[in-house]
Formats: C-alpha cells, structure tokens, sequence
C-alpha cells in the first residue's frame, strides 16, 4: 500500500512540472510566507488546502487540539522562527469542530498521556461552566473548540516571542479562527490582537 503514495507524489511532481518548468527550482529558492497556522494534527484539517494557499505560503505547526502550552520547545521554537527568521505578518490558530481531543479533555475518560496535553482545555471548560452547561452537547463542543481557540490565541499573544516582537515594532497580527468539517468554511473568531 505504501508504494502507492510514492506513485503518486511522482504524478504530482510530474504533474507540477508539466504546469510550470521551474515549479520546484523557484520553490526551493525562497520560503517567504506570510502567514504561521497553529492548528489541529487532525489530517481532516490541512492549512494549505483549506485556505487556498499553495506551498511555501504558509508555514505550519500541528498538535492536537492546536494547544499552545507554554512550556512546548516545539510549538515555541517554531513559533520564534515564524516571526524572527521568516517575519510572518500573521500568526493564526485554526482549530475546527468535531475536534477529537476536545472532546477527550472533557469526556471523564482516562486516555493516557494525551490527558496532560489537554489539561489546557479542561481548565477552559472549567472556567466557562456557566456559558457553557446550558448548551446541549453538540452546541457545547462547538463552543468549546471556539474557546480553546481564543484562549490559545492568547497563549500566543503572552510569549516573550510575540511581546518582544511588538516591542521591537514588527507588523504582527494573531487570529483564532474555527473551521468547519461539515461545510469546509473558516469562521473567524474576531479574537485577532495586535502590538502595532
């Protein structure tokens, strides 16, 4: 089965190349994108697809449930290299509905390991008790997603990297957005802060 994706990322190649010559040359030469995507490690939720955005337009960080935990080197070093080398205008978190590990932070099962990665979202479920017990369960998940996302936004906006990078006056912007399964359209969160 294996042998299968191999074929067809020669189709692609192929198929680039066929469009464009020096498709992979010119592709090689720069990474300038504008844009850094915090998103779900969901493989339902790729950034370049659903945004339109070809390669090298985008740079990308997955996790599950788009956590931005204050102490992951990962996420932070990928984040510091966003906006000092590549100088990203726009730092979005995109996490979407449905989302498997938002649903397990809140579900009252044990699931193992994961359960430290998305302590964040239960403490976010805890601190929105009121809004969001009233809410049947499909509206309550959905308002959580959209929660996390705001919340990991702010995440964002409180690291040395982002506060130093405003201080420093550098054009830089961070969104939370939401993204549908169901219907493939982004919602905006209107959450987007800037130090400019």
């Amino acid at each position: 089965m294996i042998e299968h994706l191999l074929k067809r990322n020669a189709d692609w190649a192929a198929e680039r190349i066929a469009e464009q010559p020096d498709y992979f040359a010119a592709l090689s030469k720069l990474q300038t994108p504008e844009y850094f995507w915090i998103g779900c490690s969901d493989s339902r939720v790729p950034a370049n697809v659903i945004t339109g955005l070809a390669p090298g337009e985008v740079f990308v960080h997955r996790n599950v449930a788009n956590v931005v935990h204050r102490a992951d080197i990962n996420v932070l070093s990928t984040l510091q290299f966003a906006v000092e080398v590549l100088k990203v205008r726009h730092v979005i978190v995109c996490g979407h509905y449905g989302c498997g590990g938002v649903h397990a932070a809140v579900d009252g099962r044990r699931h193992g390991l994961i359960d430290y990665w998305l302590r964040p979202i239960q403490e976010i479920a805890t601190r929105n008790e009121a809004e969001l017990s009233p809410l049947d369960a499909a509206a309550r998940h959905n308002r959580l997603c959209e929660l996390n996302v705001i919340d990991q936004v702010r995440s964002v906006c409180e690291t040395p990297i982002v506060l130093d990078a405003w201080a420093r006056g550098q054009d830089l912007n961070v969104h939370g957005w939401c993204y549908g399964l169901d219907d493939g359209r982004i919602r905006d969160l209107h959450c987007t802060r800037s130090g400019v």
